[in-house]
């Protein structure tokens, strides 16, 4: 008996582990950081699965928390996938959310296929995107000091 339950326990992932979503062939995995929301994309993005993909990754999306879209472990990105980039930078503007995306080689070569390579905010790796937005903070900081110093 205790032999069942053991073996049944080992193949059952850690209650905390971040598994990634299968979206018909593209893994999206999610982890909520201090400066902000890092999303990886990781496989395939083609035309089967880029809404799907859209739909779930915008789920991480939180009020005044940079975005990051991790891209940089897709192994092939369609033409179409552009869609999903267009996408987010929509829903990112509606609510005045900054993000970023951190492409591979193959959503840079179909970025610069379409003519598209300078239209989203690219960054070269997650960290560089973390230091990217902690500058911003502390850029907006330094500009908000003098205003609350001030008094009526």
């Amino acid at each position: 008996m205790s032999d069942s339950i053991t073996t049944t326990a080992s193949k059952l992932a850690p209650r905390h582990a971040h598994l990634p979503f299968d979206c018909g062939g593209a893994a999206v995995r999610a982890q909520c950081r201090h400066l902000a929301t890092v999303v990886t994309i990781t496989g395939t993005v083609d035309a089967t699965n880029v809404d799907k993909v859209s739909d779930y990754v915008k789920r991480f999306m939180l009020p005044d928390k940079p975005f990051i879209v991790d891209m940089s472990g897709l192994d092939s990105f369609a033409v179409q996938g552009v869609r999903l980039l267009y996408r987010l930078d929509g829903a990112c503007s509606a609510v005045g959310l900054d993000w970023a995306v951190i492409p591979s080689e193959a959503v840079n070569l179909a970025l610069l296929i379409t003519h598209e390579d300078t239209s989203f905010p690219t960054l070269g790796s997650v960290h560089e995107a973390l230091r990217h937005f902690a500058d911003a903070n502390s850029t907006r900081r330094r500009l908000l000091l003098p205003l609350l110093t001030k008094t009526a």
